[in-house]
């Protein structure tokens, strides 16, 4: 399955790309499963999406929780909180 995924605002500036068109392998079907897949990339991947950062999540652009199922070509979004002042 194919699926877009977005990088937003601290997220974007270390992974250092604001988006990707990613093949997924079958045994990723969540949103859940995405962070994890990019986890295995690695380093600066690996420290971003860790499950130890809270992050906001969205499919697209609905904001989602980690057991939302993916489908062909969703788009998939990973961002920091927002705070206000």
């Amino acid at each position: 399955m194919k699926i877009q995924c977005r990088f937003f605002a601290s997220v974007r500036e270390a992974l250092g790309t604001s988006a990707e068109e990613i093949e997924l392998p079958p045994e990723v079907m969540t949103v859940g499963a995405v962070r994890a897949f990019l986890r295995q990339r690695g380093g600066v991947w690996d420290e971003v999406l860790s499950d130890q950062k809270l992050l906001r999540t969205a499919c697209n652009q609905q904001m989602c929780a980690a057991d939302t199922v993916l489908t062909e070509q969703c788009e998939v979004a990973f961002f920091p909180p927002v705070t206000g002042g």
